[in-house]
Parts: structure tokens; C-alpha cells; sequence
């Protein structure tokens, strides 16, 4: 059984595009990281017609659809099988990512309790090797 979420709304992101820095195509010791424009003649700063636009509140999410994923669940980090637990309410609004540093033993056993739960889990096979090695 395929678990789904109580409800999926429609996901409208405002801009999909990064916000890059200034001159950072033209230097590569600028990365491209986001940080505001500061100096008095600067017209990015002074929002000049054809030049990058700047980060504002304006591009907030929706409030409803905030940190969502396409599959219409909000995703929790767990490290044991205590959080994967906390989920058990809340299984159709939040699934499961097993963090990055659990062991494949430990890993077995939090996917293995999830299914228990009915709690969706992003990355189920990672760090699992094929059952003929054993």
C-alpha cells in the first residue's frame, strides 16, 4: 500500500530561480552565495532596470505548503527509533528521512518499525546492500 498524504495542495513557488550575487559571474573568487549589495552607487542595491533582482519577503511560500515535497508530506530527520515514534500520529502529514550517519544495521530496523507505523520513509534502500552478499 502506497501511503499518502491527508491532503496535497497544489505547490506554487513565487520564483524557482536562485538569487545570485553581484559581479558573481564575472569574478571567481565571488561565489555565487546570496549577500546583499552595500556600497552607495551600487545598482543592484538601487534596483535599476535589468539587473538581478534582490531576495524579498514578497517570496515567501504559502504558509500551508511551506517545506513541503512534491509527494505532499513534509519531511523529519531521524536518528532513532525514539523520533521515528513521534511520527506515529502524525503519519499523514510528516514521512521519515533516516539520517545520514545511522549504521545499516540501525537503518534495517527504523524502516522495518516504520512499515509497522504506516510511516513513509524518503530514503528506505540507502546504505542497503543486495540480500545475495549476505
Amino acid at each position: 500500500m502506497a501511503l499518502t498524504p491527508a491532503s496535497r495542495p497544489k505547490i506554487v513557488k513565487k520564483r524557482t530561480k536562485k538569487f545570485i550575487r553581484h559581479q558573481s559571474d564575472r569574478y571567481d573568487k565571488l561565489k555565487q552565495n546570496w549577500r546583499r549589495p552595500k556600497g552607495i552607487d551600487n545598482r543592484v542595491r538601487r534596483k535599476f532596470r535589468g539587473m538581478y533582482l534582490l531576495p524579498g519577503i514578497g517570496y515567501g511560500s504559502n504558509k500551508k505548503t511551506r517545506h513541503m515535497m512534491p509527494s505532499g508530506f513534509r519531511k523529519v530527520l531521524v536518528h532513532n527509533l525514539k523520533e521515528l515514534e513521534v511520527l506515529m500520529m502524525q503519519n499523514k502529514k510528516f514521512c521519515a528521512e533516516i539520517a545520514h550517519g545511522v549504521s545499516s544495521k540501525n537503518r534495517k530496523a527504523l524502516v522495518e518499525r516504520a512499515q509497522q507505523l504506516a510511516i513513509r520513509v524518503t530514503n528506505p534502500s540507502a546504505k542497503m546492500r543486495s540480500e545475495e552478499n549476505e
